[in-house]
Formats: structure tokens, sequence, C-alpha cells
């Protein structure tokens, strides 16, 4: 019996054993195997094609998390042989690794979140849901990894020693800043609980912007009385049959609250209940049923305030804003209110201005918020005999975007060939190759300026790959540009408002960084810049988008091919200014509605968040006629990111910069070369590798002043 026991354990060993070895002996083939399914993971692969352009009809669904989850490993190793390297820290054995490390995780990054805000599918929800948490861990594994930090600390407490030069001495102090603002002089324990903060905001996030998409997916107003479209253009009512007969609805008119659509409705629709019904449907995005975003904002606001006074911060403005150009909470409501109050003084006069006409027209109501694009339009029609229909047929979306080129050739002498045959994530993407003035390849450009559902609301600019020029390593980026602009019909191509045009002039100054940018680190490069100052180079091409002796080059009647006369240049000019109070104080009023709410120190209960946003309009002084640009619920800058969070100010800020600018270009003509130079050389190309303010100063010859943007805003 004993025997037999004893067999039986030698036995099982032997077989144990013989399982062990089958198993080993399978590993090579089993990893083998997996190396040859990554292996064709185009992510994890060199992107082949002219330029490195990602190879998106290559891509599937399947790519993303294996390849994220390769991208955080790889980085685990770079960092791991920064951390290991027994040579002293120095500049580039630590600040240079660290800057250069991710490179595989931030190619699939650029991809991933380029397309869940620009083609989004419920099968990039669901990647993304699950990619966020990955990414935003492994972010936070490295802001508080002591050893790295300890690395970075040491070259940044002898950085006097390495005779750095301007940029790498920027570059040192931002890291270093980084990791403290990212925790590293946190306590194990609050790390901890600094991590958790961290992955979960970044899921609500996701949450947010997704139930602001889907409800504006969602709604739709259905007309069904011809004589209620009275008053809209003809493109307008021409989409809106085509919607409806697309949802099976033939013979009725179906209206979106995209901006494209909801626009017009509101500027030209004589039913006031349509206007109305417009008006409300859009302020009240993301209040309502599944797609309410009530708690979440409730669960971002506590968790950033919690985050802030673990950083040392008494609320999450002054933690934003400790690391900007304008430095406090108090410079930044300083210049808010040099603004407000003479624009809400303008905004009152216009109002009065709308009230009297629609008294001495017989019509017997009190202005509301619906109302005012409306009578706006009206009286502008009867000051100055204008409407903007009467140039919406020489702003077609082709002769605009010809005309940002022509622009940026004119300034710049850089030149925009299509590539026809190249990767594109969607067909309506079309595809450039820029070049300098010398034929020398800067960078690729896209664009991507229709509506459609699966794209947010908004206007943006963003990159498949970044600039890097440093011990003779040279890479140029690519550079895309993103809208939802008025759609064509089968009878008209797009046709965009002045406001669309400014548009796509504002996102291609942000292009324009990214592509003239000569920054040594990435880091710095393109865009890389203060959030205060990162507008100045958007805002300032709106300049040259009506510029009178500008327009005549660009603008041409999409049927006749007739340029702009110039009795229509001189009403755009003349009309210029035309209802700024109403303008200004819906951005400085979301400027201000977004300060108050990060200056909010509260973890617990809950706030009641229309009685917020009311209890900030009374103490501000909103005019009733007026509501915020973008109200809480669908605030996306602020609440489906942390980039304009306490930040919203920045466009404000950012304009001081970019009018006072341009009067060194009025003063020498908008196409001077000298100018034009300077600006590329000192504002373009620089990036984040020098102080914007001596930059701006070195441009300008002075620091900046208020004058100019209350003078082009009609509020001096």
């Amino acid at each position: 019996m004993k025997q037999q026991k004893d067999n039986n354990k030698i036995m099982k060993k032997i077989t144990l054993l013989s399982l062990i070895m089958m198993l080993l002996a399978a590993l090579p083939a089993a990893y083998a195997k997996k190396m040859e399914k990554s292996s064709k993971n185009p992510f994890l692969e060199p992107y082949t094609n002219q330029y490195e352009i990602p190879p998106f009809d290559k891509i599937t669904y399947d790519d993303y998390l294996p390849a994220i989850e390769a991208g955080i490993a790889e980085q685990k190793q770079e960092i791991n042989a920064i951390v290991r390297n027994r040579a002293v820290p120095d500049f580039d054995n630590t600040i240079l690794a660290l800057d250069n490390s991710g490179q595989t995780l931030n190619r699939v990054c650029y991809v991933l979140f380029a397309l869940t805000e620009s083609d989004n599918t419920p099968e990039f929800e669901a990647i993304a849901a699950k990619a966020m948490p990955m990414i935003s861990s492994a972010s936070d594994e490295i802001s508080m990894n002591e050893a790295l930090f300890q690395r970075v600390k040491q070259v940044y407490d002898r950085r006097k020693e390495f005779n750095l030069d301007v940029a790498q001495t920027r570059l040192l102090e931002h890291y270093y800043k980084d990791f403290v603002r990212g925790g590293a002089l946190l306590s194990a324990a609050d790390k901890d609980s600094l991590k958790a903060i961290n992955q979960e905001i970044s899921n609500l996030f996701l949450d947010f912007s997704s139930n602001v998409l889907k409800e504006t997916n969602a709604i739709k107003i259905v007309i069904d009385n011809e004589a209620e479209l009275s008053g809209l253009p003809a493109n307008t009512i021409a989409q809106a049959a085509e919607l409806a007969a697309k949802d099976g609805m033939a013979g009725k008119w179906v209206f979106t609250v995209h901006g494209a659509v909801r626009l017009p409705v509101l500027t030209y629709a004589d039913n006031r209940k349509l206007r109305r019904k417009m008006y409300e449907a859009y302020t009240h995005l993301a209040m309502n049923n599944e797609y309410n975003n009530f708690a979440i904002i409730n669960k971002i606001i506590k968790l950033r305030t919690r985050k802030a006074n673990l950083l040392g911060f008494d609320t999450f403005a002054d933690y934003q804003i400790d690391n900007v150009m304008a430095k406090t909470v108090e410079n930044a409501e300083k210049l808010l209110y040099q603004i407000w109050t003479p624009a809400v003084a303008k905004a009152k006069e216009e109002v009065a201005d709308m009230q009297a006409y629609a008294d001495a027209h017989g019509d017997s109501i009190t202005i509301e918020p619906w109302d005012y694009y409306y009578y706006a339009e009206k009286v502008k029609k009867e000051k100055f005999n204008f409407s903007e229909d009467e140039v919406r047929p020489y702003f077609s979306l082709d002769n605009v975007v010809k005309g940002v080129f022509l622009m940026a050739n004119k300034l710049y002498g850089i030149t925009f060939t299509e590539m026809k045959k190249v990767p594109k994530y969607n067909p309506e993407v079309k595809v450039y190759d820029v070049k300098d003035a010398d034929g020398k390849h800067l960078a690729v450009f896209m664009t991507d300026y229709l509506p459609r559902a699966s794209k947010r609301q908004g206007a943006w600019m963003s990159e498949f790959k970044g600039e890097y020029n440093y011990a003779g390593v040279s890479e140029r980026p690519i550079i895309f540009n993103v809208a939802s602009l008025t759609a064509p019909t089968k009878d008209t191509p797009s046709l965009l408002t002045i406001d669309e045009v400014k548009t796509v002039f504002h996102e291609f100054g942000h292009a324009l960084q990214g592509m003239l940018t000569t920054a040594s680190f990435r880091g710095q490069a393109g865009t890389n810049v203060d959030r205060d100052f990162v507008e100045l180079a958007s805002q300032i091409d709106e300049h040259w988008a009506m510029a009178p002796e500008f327009l005549k080059e660009y603008a041409f009647h999409y049927k006749t091919g007739e340029p702009i006369p110039d009795n229509l240049i001189a009403k755009i000019d003349e009309t210029g200014k035309f209802n700024q109070g109403f303008m200004t104080v819906e951005l400085v009023g979301a400027a201000l509605l977004d300060l108050e709410w990060h200056k909010v120190n509260y973890c617990n209960g809950d706030i009641d968040v229309m009685k917020f946003e009311q209890s900030v309009a009374r103490r501000i002084g909103l005019p009733r006629e007026i509501q915020f640009r973008y109200r809480s619920t669908y605030f996306n800058h602020i609440f489906g990111s942390d980039g304009y969070a306490a930040g919203y100010y920045t466009y404000l800020w950012a304009e001081v910069l970019e009018a006072d600018a341009f009067e060194m270009f009025r003063q020498h003509g908008i196409f001077d070369p000298a100018t034009a130079k300077s600006y590329r050389q000192n504002i373009l190309e620089p990036g984040g590798s020098e102080d914007p303010m001596i930059l701006f100063e070195r441009f300008r010859g002075q620091a900046p002043t208020v004058d100019a943007l209350l003078e082009n805003r009609g509020l001096k």
C-alpha cells in the first residue's frame, strides 16, 4: 500500500513535471504568435508612407488597446532606463530622455483622441472608456515616480552648472514644476489619493462629453407647415428638408441644434415660437433625462477641489492659473472686468436699439434671449442696409480655404498642395503637403470642416505628429483643423457666415503655429505654450479674414466667379463692430462663470448647478437678454477636459495680446514682409522655448495694453 502511494506520488510528480515542461516548451511559440500579431498592429510599426501619416486605412478597433498597452510598457522601460542610469543626472540623460519618452503611446493617443472627437462611434467610446484609466494611471506613475523626480530635481538644483540655453532651462523648469504639480512631493498615501482622483476625473470627462454629443444628436425640431419657415435662408430650408427625408419624414423639415443650423434659425426665423424652441433646446442641453450632466459637474468640481487642496492650493483656479502668464486669479479677473464693464454698457445700448425697432414695427414684445440674434439682424439691416445673406455667396468653403492658404503664402511664402492618394480617417478630410518658400517640406496639413453626427460641436486644431529638431534629428509635424460648418445642399456648396469664415481663419492660426514651429524639443513645439498665450496665434488671423484689402483676393461669388463688390466690403467693414456688446458679454460672462466654478472650495454635499449659474449671473450683472455662451451642462471647454478649466479667460487675455500685436501690421501694412518675418520668428516658430511675454515684447517693442481690444470691439 505504501509502495503504491509512493508510486502515485512519483507519477504525479512526473505528470506535473511533464506538464510544466510542455508549458515551457509552448511559451516561445505562444510568445512568437503574440509578437506576430503585435507586429501587424499598425501603431507598433514605423509608418512607411511619405511623411509618416497614420495608416488610417489599416488601423482597426482591435489595434488601439493592445497598442496602448504596448506603448505604456515601452514608456515604463524608457523611464526605468533613465532611473537606472548610473551617470550623473544631466540635461540629456534625464530631461531630454524624459521629453522623448512615450512616442508609441503618443502615436496611438493622437489618433484615438482625434477620432473620438471628430469621427466618434460606440466602438470608440468603449475603447476610450477602457483606455483613459490606463493612460491616466500610467501618467500618474511617471509624475509620482520618486526616483525619476530625484534625478530631475538634481538637474534642477544644479542647473547653473550645466550652462543650459534658454530653451533647455525652460524645459527643465517645466518638468520640475510638472512633477511638483503632479504630486511628486506628496506622501505615499496622498499620491494614491491623487491617482484615484485623476482616474475618476478622466472617466467623468468622457461621460460629460458623451452626454453632450448624444443629446445634441437626439434633438430634432420638426416643422410640417411651410409658412413657419418664413425668413429662413434657402439653404437652411433645403438642409432641413434633406434631413427630414433622410429620417423618413419627406415633406417636412427637421432642424438640429448644431451651430450651422441653430444660428440661422435664431437669426432669420420670423416664427418667434420656432426661435424660442431652438434657443431653449440648445440652452438646456444635457439637463434632461439620461443625458443629465448635473451630477457629473458636481463630481468633477469636488474632485478638482480635493486635488488642488492636496497639492497645496486653496482652489482649483489657483492651481491652474499659477502655471500660466496670468499667475493669479486676481490678475485674470482684473483683465476680465476691464472688458466686462464697457461690454455690458454697450449690450444695453444694443438691446434698447432692438426694442425700439420692435416697437416701431408693431411687434408687441419685450426682447428676450431668443430674440437677440433676430432683432440684431433687423437693426443691422436698417442701420446699414446690410444682411449677411448678401455676402454668403462669396464665402464658399472652397474660397475661404483658398483664402487662408493665400494669406499664409503672402505673409510667409509657404504653399499648400493637395495630396490625394494618402490615408484619411474620413472621406471628407483633405490633406496637403506644406512647403516653405525655398521648397522645403514644412508639414502635412489636414482639414475636416463639414458637420456629421459623429463629430462634436465646435472647432479645433490638433496634431497626429509633433515637431522635433535637436542634435541633428529633425521631424516635421502633421497638423489638422476640424470644424462643423454650414453643410452643402444638393443645389449649393457650403456657404459660410462671417462668423464661420473667422472660425476657419482662427483655427488656421493655431495650425500655422503648429506647422511653422522650429522649437528644439517636443515639449515646446508648436502650441505647447502657456494656455493664455496660445490663442494669440489663432485670434490674430481673424483680422485678415475681413480685411478690406484682402477680401477681393479670395471672396468670389460661387456662381459667377465675380469678386466681392466694394459696396459689400464697405458694409462688412462698417458693421464689423456691430453687436460687439453682445458678443463680448457672452465671452466674458462664460470666462467669469468658469472662474467662479473653480474658485469653489467645496468637497461635500451637492451644488444646485442652475442656482449656482443664476447666482453668478446676478453677481456679475449679466443682462437678462443674454445667456452665458456655454451653460455649465455643455461647457465642454471646462468639464470635457482640463484644457480650459479655470482658463476660458485666456481667449480674452490672448485677445489683448493679438489686438496689440496686429497694430504692428496695421501700422506697416497687413502683408508687410518685415513685420511678417518678425512675427514668424518671435511668435510662431519658438513655441514654448522662451517666456511668452519676452517673445511678445520682442515682436511688439512694448508691453501689451487693452486699448486695441476695446477699440476693435467698439467698446472704447
